[in-house]
């Protein structure tokens, strides 16, 4: 297995490592603050034993976390990777400034890409001397307990880059999407920023409370999304599938949709104080940590469940 780098360990660098360890991959991990990467790796080592738990991995915790070594600069951990995935804070030109760095320094063949969620790949790399190697390859948070990864090219990408990353991302288990063009927000925050844009309009026009618009996702549309896309439930909701729901209920779809757009709406400091005041109600901000642990093993048992109903039908 040929050498994976993971520039920047914080939260979304040391899921990646544990995607690319457990699917074989040596890893070897570099972070500017030496104490993130020593914190890192203990949340890695308790991440590998709740996945044993649910029986998501194959191997022991301690060979999966054997396959993870520590770089000391950037160059060693560049030093003879194939690819490397950057983490590092969402600040555009800390973006330009890294992938410049990572170029002069990675063999000509490694490829660059980046793990951001707002930033274009022509954002950051457009300047850099070898940008036809760079890409965004955007994960979901954990990624490695939430398969999809938004790859995406900017037009200067090479396509065999392009290509080599898609089949890497499947390699390692993950469930690569491949975007035709550049978008800001790529795919999954559109569409995710889309619905929150919705959700505080609701909220802010007095139509539910905050407790039950989040009910709304995770007891209805969320258990559906969880195996389905807006495209497939569409086809099922509808006799006649995807064209016949588009007819029957395009036309109320197209007014509420028209008539929000043309008039974009701002989150006022009083609606967000309204939406944190009826959050901290259910949750404090110090159990935001313990919360999120109890959202991974929550996933974890979905995705135990999905693996095993996704065996079940093949075997049907």
């Amino acid at each position: 297995m040929e050498k994976i780098a993971i520039v920047g360990a914080g939260l979304v660098g040391r899921a990646w490592a544990i995607v690319f360890a457990r699917a074989g991959y040596p890893i070897m991990l570099y972070d500017t603050n030496p104490d993130t990467v020593v914190m890192s790796l203990e949340t890695v080592e308790s991440n590998l034993n709740d996945l044993q738990e649910f029986d998501l991995i194959a191997e022991s915790p301690s060979v999966i976390r054997a396959r993870m070594t520590v770089a000391n600069s950037l160059k060693e951990v560049l030093d003879g990777a194939a690819y490397a995935q950057e983490s590092t804070l969402e600040n555009l030109e800390i973006k330009r400034q890294i992938f410049a760095d990572m170029d002069a320094l990675a063999a000509p063949n490694s490829i660059l890409a980046s793990s951001t969620s707002t930033f274009m790949t022509s954002a950051f790399a457009s300047e850099v001397k070898g940008r036809q190697r760079c890409l965004v390859a955007h994960p979901v948070n954990p990624p490695y307990l939430i398969p999809l990864v938004e790859v995406s090219p900017a037009p200067f990408t090479a396509p065999e880059v392009t290509q080599r990353t898609y089949d890497l991302m499947q390699a390692v288990g993950q469930k690569p999407i491949m975007m035709k063009k550049e978008a800001q927000g790529f795919i999954l925050n559109r569409l995710q920023w889309s619905l929150m844009c919705e959700a505080y309009r609701l909220v802010d026009d007095g139509y539910i409370g905050v407790e039950d618009l989040d009910k709304t996702l995770k007891d209805g549309l969320g258990l559906r999304w969880s195996f389905m896309g807006p495209f497939e439930v569409g086809d099922l909701n509808a006799p006649g599938g995807i064209a016949d729901y588009s007819r029957r209920f395009g036309p109320m779809i197209h007014e509420m949709d028209s008539s929000e757009q043309s008039n974009p709406r701002p989150w006022s400091d009083k609606l967000i104080a309204q939406i944190e005041n009826e959050r901290r109600q259910s949750m404090q901000v110090s159990d935001i940590s313990a919360r999120s642990q109890w959202r991974d093993r929550r996933l974890m048992g979905l995705m135990a469940h999905k693996r095993a109903m996704e065996k079940k039908d093949q075997a049907a």
